[in-house]
């Protein structure tokens, strides 16, 4: 190898490793950029010609990361980043809608195509089936629960709990399993003509009956005023401002009559916060049918 080509080739892995260099910086202001009430400014007292990046901390602004100038004018080069405020006043840098969606690309899972998480909001969740548990994705967009459960309120807890998330998904199983839900395009499931004995020894007609036996149970456990909630939230998915709006509720009322349904349902699944022990549990105490009356002793 001639002198001209050594030097060609050194100058090459020289250039690559610059090139990764400045995209790896770029991830991670991205990365730093994308939190919560994040931007940037230009650092005062530190180190000259570098951009600090502030998030929000329990309403506390934090310095979380810094990015040099080169990193922030090829960010705002390539559209992922912009300057706000007036000329002449300390301006702030924000994502661009564009860096957002580079965001989601760039934290996708190995097993979830980049550009589909660019545009739904999915998140792994565990559910039971046919008494397995399986692991899924759930898109955040499709059910008002899970949205609620990914956000916090003024207090830093999730508007909905992971319990009370638990028991309106168990609730929309049980919905789904009795069809009792409309279906806006073919039924693709196999049915008892295709040989399918269903789950156990029932057949699919028999899982539907005795799902929306459950169903009926925990409706009736709840009570006819948070019933109808329950329906249109976990069922058809409507979203709590619809709902405040078809019921002429106040605003942000549909919350706390939420929450109030929700722990209705948990207590008639045996669902709870934290383990209580068998001296308070609120498991089964005896068989019976429904106009089962103690014998007096």
């Amino acid at each position: 190898m001639t002198q001209a080509h050594q030097a060609n080739s050194a100058n090459t892995k020289s250039q690559n490793s610059s090139t990764k260099t400045l995209t790896s910086a770029m991830e991670r202001a991205l990365r730093a950029l994308a939190q919560p009430g994040a931007y940037g400014v230009e650092a005062e007292g530190g180190v000259q010609g570098t951009v600090a990046i502030v998030a929000s901390r329990r309403s506390v602004s934090v310095r979380v990361a810094s990015a040099s100038k080169a990193v922030v004018a090829r960010l705002c080069a390539e559209d992922l980043a912009i300057w706000e405020g007036a000329k002449g006043a300390r301006q702030r840098l924000t994502l661009t809608s564009a860096g957002r969606a580079k965001v989601a690309r760039l934290d996708a899972s190995a097993d979830l195509d980049p550009f589909r998480a660019q545009h739904l909001p999915v998140m792994a969740q565990e559910i039971r089936d046919g008494g397995e548990t399986i692991r899924v994705r759930v898109d955040m967009n499709e059910s008002p629960l899970a949205w609620l459960a990914a956000r916090r309120g003024t207090t830093g807890q999730p508007l909905v709990d992971k319990t009370c998330l638990d028991a309106g998904e168990r609730l929309r199983s049980e919905m789904t399993k009795a069809q009792m839900l409309p279906k806006v395009t073919a039924n693709w499931s196999p049915n008892a003509a295709c040989g399918n004995s269903g789950i156990g020894n029932l057949n699919p007609s028999e899982q539907s009956l005795a799902a929306r036996q459950r169903m009926t149970l925990a409706l009736r456990a709840v009570g006819p005023d948070f019933a109808d909630l329950l329906i249109d939230i976990c069922g058809f998915l409507k979203g709590l401002e619809q709902i405040e709006q078809e019921r002429h509720w106040p605003a942000r009322s549909g919350k706390v009559v939420l929450g109030l349904a929700l722990a209705r349902l948990c207590d008639h699944y045996g669902m709870t916060r934290q383990a209580i022990g068998p001296a308070r549990s609120l498991g089964l105490r005896h068989w019976g049918s429904e106009d089962f009356k103690p014998l007096r002793t």
